[in-house]
Parts: C-alpha cells; sequence; structure tokens
C-alpha cells in the first residue's frame, strides 16, 4: 500500500530532510518509526530536501508497506513515537505510481523577516532579524525580474547536485504586516515555483534585503541571473526564517 503523508517540523534542531549518518533528520526520523511498524526497512519519499534549520508546514512524502492499516490509525502510531518537532497531520491512500517528489508540479515557500530593532524570543527560530530599514517598495518592484524560467546557477549552492539548474518561478509577493507578537513588521516573501534548487529561496531572499537595504540596484540581479556568477548575487539568507508552505499536485 501507497501512503501519502502531509507533514510539518521545526527544522531547529534536524539536519536537514535526507538522510545523513549520525544525526538527525526529519526522513530518517520518519523511517525509523515506520520501519518499527512494519517490522521492516521502509524508504520514506519527500517531496524535496530541505535543508538543516529549514521548517514545513505543508512537506507531503510518501511511504510504501506491506502493512495495511487505516490511514487514521497510521498518523495516530507515527505521531505516538516520534519527537514533538515533527507531526503527520494527514494519511491517505495514495494510487501506487504516486511520488512525492516526481508528481510533484510546483511547490511555494515562505521567508520571514522581523524587521525591528529586537528580535522577539516568539519568532527567533523562525524568522530572520533584520534590524536595518528596509525599502518595501523597492524589494517589490524588483521582485517580477525574478519570474519566469531562468538558470538559477547565480543562486544556488555551488555544492549543488542537480545538474540542469533552470527552474520557472511563476510567482514572487512581498507583503509587509505588523505582528503583535513581535511588535515590529513582519516581512514575508513566498515564492512560488516548478521546483528550487539547493539555496536558492535563500539566495534570492538575500539579494532582495541587500535591495532593500539600498546596498545594490536591480541592475545587479539581472546581471547576476544571465553571467550566472554567484559572486554578483547576494549573501544566502539564514536557514530559520525559510518554511516549505505547500507543495502543488496539480
Amino acid at each position: 500500500m501507497n501512503y501519502r503523508l502531509l507533514i510539518q517540523y521545526d527544522g531547529t534542531d534536524f539536519h536537514g530532510w535526507q538522510v545523513q549518518n549520525n544525526q538527525r533528520t526529519v526522513q530518517g526520523e520518519l523511517e525509523r518509526v515506520l520501519s518499527l511498524l512494519e517490522d521492516a526497512e521502509v524508504h520514506v519519499a519527500g517531496s524535496g530536501r530541505t535543508d538543516a534549520g529549514v521548517h514545513a508546514e505543508g512537506q507531503v512524502a510518501n511511504v510504501k508497506m506491506n502493512k495495511v492499516f487505516k490511514p487514521e490509525k497510521l498518523r495516530g502510531a507515527v505521531n505516538g513515537n516520534s519527537w514533538r518537532d515533527v507531526r503527520v497531520l494527514d494519511v491517505s491512500k495514495a494510487d501506487d505510481d504516486f511520488h512525492a517528489r516526481f508528481s510533484a508540479k510546483g511547490k511555494t515557500y515562505l521567508y520571514r523577516v522581523v524587521n525591528a530593532p529586537v528580535m522577539s524570543p516568539f519568532w527567533a527560530r523562525y524568522a530572520h532579524l533584520e534590524s536595518r530599514p528596509l525599502d518595501l517598495q523597492r524589494m517589490r518592484e524588483a521582485a517580477p525580474i525574478f519570474l519566469g524560467e531562468h538558470d538559477w546557477t547565480a543562486f544556488s549552492s555551488a555544492g549543488s547536485d542537480s545538474e540542469n539548474k533552470v527552474r520557472t518561478i511563476t510567482d514572487f509577493s512581498i507583503e509587509s504586516r505588523w505582528d503583535k507578537r513581535c511588535a515590529a513588521s513582519m516581512i514575508e516573501f513566498k515564492i512560488t515555483g516548478n521546483g528550487f534548487l539547493r539555496y536558492m529561496v535563500r539566495s534570492i531572499v538575500g539579494t532582495m534585503l541587500e535591495l532593500g537595504r539600498g546596498e545594490r540596484d536591480a541592475d545587479s540581479i539581472r546581471t547576476a541571473i544571465v553571467t550566472l556568477d554567484r559572486e554578483l548575487a547576494g549573501i544566502t539568507a539564514p536557514a530559520n526564517g525559510l518554511t516549505l508552505l505547500s507543495v502543488d499536485y496539480g
């Protein structure tokens, strides 16, 4: 039976999604629990790999098991044997050919920035603090530069294992709201695309923050995209501000 899992996790204490030797990962945690339930090793396939410190509100995975469980029973069993920083919100039976990664049509990421002199302890794990003023309008005007199909070499990790670095960004919005919890402005960068390279969203946000601080102009962004020169892009924003919001399966 092929099961589809909807997962949330606080990525702070995980070394990312992918299984690593002697490191605690989300995939490793789920495979540990599901293997106990199956009485055999199982493989959990995620829609994508989130890096260490990155969170998820809508990660999707699938797992094939020989034992048959009612979806709600499997959800309860997984959550009852997992640490509290990861939870399966929903389990459903999926077609045999459903694969969380290869069946995905797109993903949406959200990056949160608290724009204030001091970071609220309630947001410290889930948002990045930018204490310097940010020009919201300037960043909004530059956002359309990132739309469309491009080679994102300049905005990805040099160690990315993907040979094809062409991806399409379909939506990029930048919103600011007053957050009562931190008593400050919360700026949210929401990016949707058909796929993302390692560090790609964080590099885009880091570049936009530099633009918002007046340290670069829009032309430098266009040049970075065209020339594929990583040194022309901004510093990669910290992992804690990034959340995988949702995965689209069409």
